[in-house]
């Protein structure tokens, strides 16, 4: 079952109103980085590859065709007994944009971030709610402990 979007602002904290939604709570963007190096994910660990942090014009990143990695602005905090999913906003949809994250398993704690794919160029500004939060009830056995935990906080 999925928390209703005040039990999610209840997690988060320090949400502003109208980012609370019926079924989550919107995240807003906070920068859009370029990968200039590649990554490495083997059997014996991983490597993230550089980046490089976009400067927005007078508040607003004009994003060209390709894939960005976004940061949240807030502090995503998903409790135990839950796991949290993030979902693109719809108008990022109907601007030929998609935003792909990975499971966020309980106990994490941290300024996240997602893949975003431009299909068509678009313009974003610094603060826009790009992506929606959502929690669901999950049984498990221990909580996150891995290299993101605390992430940019």
């Amino acid at each position: 079952m999925f928390e209703s979007g005040a039990s999610v602002a209840a997690a988060l904290g320090g949400v502003d109103d109208e980012q609370v939604q019926p079924n989550g709570v919107d995240l807003t963007l906070a920068g859009v980085y370029e990968q200039t190096t590649p990554g490495r994910i083997g059997v014996d660990g991983k490597d993230v590859g550089d980046r490089r942090e976009l400067a927005p014009a007078d508040g607003t990143y004009s994003l060209e065709p390709g894939g960005y990695v976004v940061e949240y602005a807030e502090t995503v905090r998903i409790p135990e007994e839950h796991v949290g999913f993030v979902y693109p906003r719809s108008s990022l949809l109907r601007n030929s944009c998609m935003l792909n994250t990975a499971v966020w398993d309980a106990g994490y704690e941290g300024k996240g971030e997602g893949l975003l794919q431009v299909h068509h160029a678009v313009e974003l500004e610094a603060g826009a709610r790009i992506a929606q939060l959502v929690l669901a009830d999950a049984e498990h056995e221990a909580t996150y402990d891995g290299s993101y935990q605390g992430e940019r906080l």
